[in-house]
């Protein structure tokens, strides 16, 4: 049997090692995982409160636009302005656009792919407020342009593309307001609710640049009835109410916002910046001088960086676009000394946050980039949708 065993043939099985196409394929993985991990990670980290960059952009805009605006106001200040090149006004204005565009797509690409998120957004007291922000930027983009004359039907169709969503959020928030009494407004009010007076405010002046008068004095009275509300109900909230997160302190500063942008929609409305727009003018000036002198309420929300500090830009932004057309009605040098005083610190604190951001931003990539392209232990990782 032994000699039997010894004399067969012995047959070695060689396994070759050549590379194939299912080999080769692992090397072509990491940049779709790459891709797909970064596609995934911005929709899922992007919400309606990155509205606020192009809400503070459009909103810079719209002041550069009244600062360069002719006038006949003979203080020099006024004079320099007026002869600025209209390519800085041309590119702040595309910037704006384009900032507003991208962040209107990621969204959209977010309702479509992540639909759970956004709807969690639209029902939490906090969040639901952000969502008229795109809106509002889009009528303050629409009011600082220089290319689209407000009598045109471009104009006009942009406008009611951009009112439909906020009525439709009005009588979301109000109705809930309405129907369901003080309680549920004195625990869900917070000083993000103002976003939805102030998407009323935009659209009023709005369809004042349009004449269209009784579209304005609509909106306007829907906007000054629910901000007194608003306004009372958060001056003497209940201890026990739903507060703000630390890192939301800034939001506070929309304070500033309403009554400034109200006092310019009630100037396009009667013609002129009356009686009642300055008063609105000083509660907007008087809460800005507030806030400014309590920097401990906000020590805690600086000490690192989130998109909540663009909080500060746009109300500071409106209140000096109030103080530009207040400073073309009294004509004084206090006026025009306060109108470069809040024109200088909007453009510094825009300019700041701008640079920051960029940095930010470059340094999150890079750490993203090295993140996603590290070693894949399993095929399909998980977090990424199949």
């Amino acid at each position: 049997m032994d000699d039997q065993r010894q004399s067969q043939p012995q047959i070695q099985i060689t396994v070759d090692h050549a590379p194939t196409k299912d080999a080769a394929q692992p090397h072509c993985e990491p940049l779709t995982i790459i891709i797909r991990r970064s596609s995934s990670l911005i929709l899922t980290k992007f919400h309606a409160g990155h509205f606020r960059i192009s809400l503070s952009l459009c909103s810079q805009v719209l002041l550069w636009k009244t600062l360069g605006e002719p006038t006949n106001d003979a203080h020099a200040f006024r004079r320099v302005l007026s002869m600025l090149p209209s390519t800085a006004f041309v590119f702040l204005w595309s910037l704006a656009l384009f900032t507003l565009l991208s962040q209107s797509l990621v969204y959209t690409l977010r309702c479509l792919f992540r639909f759970e998120m956004v709807k969690n957004e639209f029902f939490n007291h906090v969040g639901v407020n952000y969502l008229f922000a795109p809106w509002i930027s889009w009528l303050l983009l629409l009011q600082s342009s220089r290319f689209i004359v407000p009598s045109t039907i471009s104009y006009q169709v942009l406008w009611f593309a951009s009112v439909i969503p906020i009525v439709v959020l009005d009588i979301k928030i109000y109705g809930q307001w309405f129907t369901k009494g003080p309680r549920l407004l004195s625990t869900m009010a917070n000083p993000a609710s103002q976003l939805s007076v102030i998407g009323n405010f935009a659209a009023a002046r709005a369809a004042a640049q349009m004449g269209w008068r009784e579209c304005a004095l609509c909106m306007f009275s829907l906007g000054i009835t629910h901000y007194l509300v608003l306004f009372v109900t958060l001056y003497q909230r209940l201890s026990g109410s739903s507060g703000l997160p630390v890192m939301l302190r800034p939001v506070f500063f929309l304070f500033i916002a309403t009554p400034s942008i109200a006092s310019l929609a009630w100037e396009s409305i009667s013609g002129n910046f009356d009686v009642s727009s300055k008063m609105l003018f000083f509660l907007s000036l008087f809460l800005f001088m507030s806030l400014v002198c309590r920097p401990a309420l906000f020590k805690r929300s600086m000490r690192k960086f989130n998109v909540a500090w663009w909080a500060y830009p746009f109300p500071l932004t409106v209140l000096a676009v109030a103080s530009t057309k207040y400073a073309q009605e009294v004509r004084g040098g206090r006026a025009h000394g306060l109108m470069l005083l809040l024109s200088l610190l909007s453009v510094l604190v825009s300019l700041a946050l701008l640079i920051i951001t960029a940095l930010t931003s470059n340094i999150y990539v890079l750490t993203s980039h090295k993140l996603a392209s590290s070693p894949v232990q399993t095929p399909n990782p998980p977090g990424i949708p199949r």
